[in-house]
């Protein structure tokens, strides 16, 4: 049983004539911010609409604002629950999960489990048959009218693990990852508290249905089914899911993949066997000193346990078999991590670094931290407490560990 929805959602009053036509009569930025939300809200009550209604509808104009940033300007016609928003995949992703189905000739479509319907809509512009089903009655309201525009697009309101699959090709699923309640959303971590569990997934596989998931990218390797392909996506360096591929979804060849989208367009790693976290300690994997550039893996690298494959393309080691961080005497560009030219290593001591900011002149600091036990912005407080406010000198400071030793490396972003 879903929990309640916070009163501002109230999608009945949003649905209604009065309601719909209020929301779409507003400005695309009309609540872009909380202030905004909050004079709009003040306003339209002063024209005469319910309370009720004007704070659900004020309360959609602030999630389309949001929304924008995912989907682009097909937020500015949708209608969103909060926890479904946060959850929705980002459009372009939403285009690639799409992209698998057509690539391997499938036609009809049961996106279980579909949330707002992001994925069903990018799988309908592909003119796929896609059939929606989602429990919450709320979450299938919204998926709802976010389909209207696709006549191959329906939303079913029931269990998607009870959903008859019999006539699809293939099954696409995003499980329910978060809870919500009065006080907002938190997210589950549990694969087997998601809605439908991770279990039910592989039991769909193991009919021998084409199968593709998605999950949080924080899903440990152990918890991976071993029938799959995973594939981490980040986006603009913010690491946004993993999905697994079962049957001929899956690509041949690969087990792992660390995809990154960026202003430099799409670039891929991979490898074809399961990760193995004890490689760098058995010195399978090159350790060496601090020199030339540190490297700071993207995260879907880092979380497809792919850093000794991004290492390898620039000549790289690890400086500590237990960090992410690797170092290359030479720069050489990379697309799967972000390089820094090392200046100076500093030991990590409070009182000489903030000596260290003073002399310098530092008045902007940037800190990255891997391995210890730091909170960047307490530190830059601490650090920064002794200059003069005419400082404007810039730096990076990325604290790390080699062994027992705990180091703040001074350098400069490429």
């Amino acid at each position: 049983m879903p929990s309640p929805a916070p009163a501002s959602e109230n999608i009945a009053a949003v649905l209604s004539p009065e309601g719909f036509g209020l929301l779409n009569s507003l400005p695309v930025d009309a609540a872009t911010t909380d202030q905004e939300a909050l004079d709009l809200n003040l306003r339209l009550r002063k024209e005469g609409h319910d309370p009720e209604l004007v704070t659900a509808v004020v309360h959609q104009a602030r999630l389309r604002a949001q929304g924008t940033s995912k989907l682009g300007p097909f937020a500015e016609h949708m209608i969103f629950t909060r926890a479904g928003l946060e959850q929705a995949t980002r459009l372009n992703i939403a285009a690639l999960h799409a992209q698998r189905f057509v690539g391997a000739g499938f036609s009809k479509v049961a996106d279980l489990g579909c949330g707002l319907g992001v994925d069903s809509m990018a799988m309908a512009s592909l003119e796929l048959d896609v059939t929606a089903v989602e429990l919450d009655e709320t979450t299938a309201a919204a998926a709802t009218v976010n389909l209207m525009p696709w006549p191959n697009a329906r939303v079913v309101n029931t269990d998607a693990t009870t959903f008859d699959l019999e006539g699809f090709d293939a099954v696409w699923l995003d499980p329910a990852r978060r809870t919500t309640s009065s006080s907002g959303t938190s997210r589950l971590f549990d694969p087997e508290a998601f809605s439908p569990p991770l279990s039910h997934v592989e039991a769909l596989a193991d009919r021998g249905l084409p199968v593709g998931v998605k999950l949080g990218p924080g899903i440990p390797h152990e918890s991976l089914p071993a029938n799959c392909e995973a594939q981490w996506v980040s986006v603009n360096g913010d690491v946004t899911e993993v999905a697994l591929w079962f049957g001929p979804l899956a690509r041949a060849g690969i087990r792992r993949a660390a995809l990154v989208l960026g202003t430099a367009g799409s670039h891929e790693l991979t490898s074809s066997t399961d990760h193995d976290a004890g490689a760098s300690l058995r010195g399978e994997v090159p350790v060496g000193d601090i020199e030339g550039y540190l490297y700071e893996p993207d995260g879907a690298v880092i979380r497809a346990g792919l850093v000794a494959e991004a290492l390898q393309q620039v000549g790289g080691h690890l400086v500590d078999p237990h960090i992410a961080y690797f170092c290359a005497p030479e720069h050489v560009q990379t697309p799967f991590a972000r390089a820094y030219e090392v200046t100076r290593v500093h030991p990590y001591n409070v009182k000489a670094l903030r000596m260290w900011a003073k002399s310098e002149g530092i008045g902007i600091l940037d800190i990255k931290k891997r391995g210890l036990d730091v909170a960047p912005e307490e530190l830059r407080k601490m650090l920064l407490a002794g200059v003069g406010k005419k400082a404007k000198r810039r730096a990076t400071l990325v604290l790390t560990r080699i062994g027992d030793r705990r180091v703040a490396i001074e350098v400069t972003p490429l």
